[in-house]
């Protein structure tokens, strides 16, 4: 089964049981596949998390049942799955704008989150350049927050924009730690996504240091100081795994130029991994960034896949 017609048989699932409990490893086994797999996947094919699209599915006959019947607010926030009134008010305003009692007052302009149909378009002919390499374990040192929504779409801009612009005394922290690895050169970045979940995922930012480097960051008694507690880093481990790696080349400012790029997942998931034989694979997605030399910068996006 290809994950358009899996991704379809789920969300009919879905829609089928949409005023029950819903089970995230049992939508996922209508297309054989893990919770965390299913999830990564729909929000690359569909933009948006599955917990986002069951949240805006229901609002969205909650506010026509309201408006449309008799139905008391109460019992609409019962039937579409919150424990109270007050927090049903509360989602349903952030999504329609008004609050339930509004509808039920008078008229009142609402949103429409219709059911989702997967309809993919194949093309052919367009150049794609890539390589596939198995890499060696990683291990990386950084910091992580947790993003909200799907890792995909403009809210992790966002969210990513947010992070660089407030984090800038870690980032150049890192960067001169990475140096002595690096001869002087500017350090690639890391930036890794993983723990994809129905709300959001985790977002790091690393940086590949020596292991004197990497001890020494640790030993806080020559120091005195404890960077790792201090500014919150981790060490983050990359498990050695084969990726199928988007470059470009030439690009001005790489991450503009990444997020460019993001929006071929899709397309890479549902027309290029099928056609060369490969599948998406449990694991982290790495985006990596080389600003300098100026004649060099590249964008690269890692995606871990594995043969069919």
């Amino acid at each position: 089964m290809n994950w358009i017609t899996g991704l379809q048989k789920a969300i009919d699932y879905i829609e089928d049981h949409l005023l029950e409990d819903l089970e995230y490893d049992e939508i996922a086994a209508q297309c054989f596949s893990s919770g965390y797999h299913f999830q990564r996947v729909f929000s690359i094919l569909c933009g948006y998390t599955v917990c986002e699209y069951v949240r805006s599915r229901r609002l969205s006959l909650a506010a026509t049942e309201l408006a449309s019947t008799d139905i008391k607010v109460i019992d609409a926030a019962l039937k579409y799955g919150y424990e109270s009134p007050d927090s049903f008010a509360k989602a349903f305003q952030r999504f329609h704008g008004v609050l339930p009692s509004q509808v039920k007052g008078g008229s009142c302009r609402l949103r429409s989150f219709s059911r989702l149909v997967l309809n993919f378009s194949m093309e052919g002919g367009k150049e794609m350049n890539y390589r596939i390499e198995t890499k060696p374990e990683m291990i990386l040192t950084g910091y992580r927050v947790h993003f909200t929504g799907a890792p995909y779409g403009p809210e992790r801009e966002r969210q990513e924009e947010q992070l660089f612009v407030t984090t800038r005394g870690k980032q150049w922290f890192l960067r001169g730690a990475a140096d002595p690895l690096n001869g002087g050169r500017y350090p690639d970045e890391y930036c890794v996504i993983d723990h994809i979940d129905s709300d959001g995922y985790d977002f790091c930012y690393c940086q590949e240091l020596d292991a004197w480097s990497r001890e020494h960051l640790y030993d806080h008694s020559v120091t005195g100081v404890d960077f790792v507690e201090s500014l919150g880093l981790e060490t983050i481990v990359i498990p050695a795994d084969t990726y199928v790696i988007f470059e470009a080349r030439d690009v001005k400012n790489p991450i503009r130029d990444y997020f460019e790029r993001v929006n071929q997942r899709g397309r890479i998931l549902s027309e290029w991994m099928p056609e060369m034989g490969f599948e998406l694979a449990e694991g982290p997605e790495l985006a990596v960034y080389h600003w300098l030399p100026r004649e060099e910068r590249n964008v690269q996006v890692w995606m871990p896949v594995r043969r069919i």
